[in-house]
């Protein structure tokens, strides 16, 4: 599928286009890529396409991509079919037993395996996985303090928090050449489910298999100053900055806190990006072009 407005390029600018990827593919051959799929890029049909084309394309230059997506209005949907209606404290979805059956549902059986077939069909080889698959995800259920008094807990039923990750079986199929495509549900000591964060689990995932990068496919152009304006490049120690002084709250809190503890925990870059641009994802990676922000390690 390729893009209307490329159709003025010339061939000697598609090369030059081409060449500039060199030293990235170079760099990032053989590294593993955390990437979060959600947003827009997860609903919109030609956004899809093209997110997985990206996937399989990385994987071919010699990089290892691994898929943890959300599904948060795939779930709405399916509660509100079900004449539930979708509770939040504090961005976090409040699950009880019949939430929790239907966020599996819908995350590891119709999200998962579309998000598979998409990229089997641009030519890669997906595998899905939740977090009970070769013990991926361990979890307990997460204890939530009230953000303005801290000696109060909300109790968001089967939400989980994660205890440890096993990546071995995302290793053993990284070795095969597959691209596992990883649903946020954990697993508690009883064998119940927890629905996790996808940010959060892509994050520590990232920590884990000492990624090169994690990346965020979002709604958003990226982390915005007071102004609105695009910060493409952060350092750890800047985004605490803007925590503190509020610029940074709302939705944006868990993924950034996910991605701050990447960063400090070894992940080279962390990169949240505007999943609603073509593309977004290799011209972030392959390109000197910023489509996002990029929060470094140091």
């Amino acid at each position: 599928m390729t893009d209307p407005d490329l159709s003025h390029v010339g061939p000697r600018d598609k090369a030059e286009i081409l060449a500039q990827a060199l030293p990235y593919i170079r760099q990032f051959h053989g590294k593993t890529l955390v990437i979060k799929y959600g947003g827009n890029a997860m609903t919109d049909p030609a956004l899809q396409a093209d997110f997985a084309e990206d996937v399989v394309l990385l994987k071919l230059v010699g990089m290892n991509p691994v898929v943890v997506h959300g599904g948060g209005p795939q779930i709405e949907t399916a509660l509100n079919r079900l004449g539930k209606k979708g509770e939040f404290i504090q961005g976090m979805r409040v699950t009880d037993e019949e939430t929790m059956e239907v966020v599996e549902w819908v995350l590891a059986g119709q999200v998962q395996q579309d998000i598979v077939g998409l990229i089997n069909q641009a030519g890669g080889k997906a595998v899905g996985l939740t977090g009970r698959d070769g013990g991926l995800i361990r979890a307990q259920k997460l204890k939530m303090s009230d953000r303005a008094d801290p000696s109060k807990e909300h109790d968001i039923g089967f939400v989980g928090d994660i205890l440890s990750i096993d990546p071995s079986v995302v290793k053993a199929l990284q070795d095969d050449q597959f691209i596992p495509v990883i649903s946020p549900i954990g697993f508690g000591e009883n064998n119940e489910s927890y629905n996790i964060n996808a940010d959060v689990v892509a994050g520590k995932l990232a920590i884990v298999l000492k990624a090169e990068k994690l990346v965020l496919l979002t709604n958003t152009p990226g982390v915005l100053d007071k102004s609105g304006k695009l910060l493409t490049d952060l350092s750890a120690r800047e985004i605490d900055e803007l925590f503190a002084d509020g610029t940074i709250s709302g939705g944006m809190l868990p993924k950034i806190e996910g991605a701050l503890d990447a960063a400090k925990s070894g992940v080279n870059s962390v990169h949240i990006i505007d999943g609603r641009v073509p593309h977004a994802m290799l011209l972030e990676i392959l390109t000197d072009q910023a489509y996002g922000t990029m929060i470094r390690s140091h």
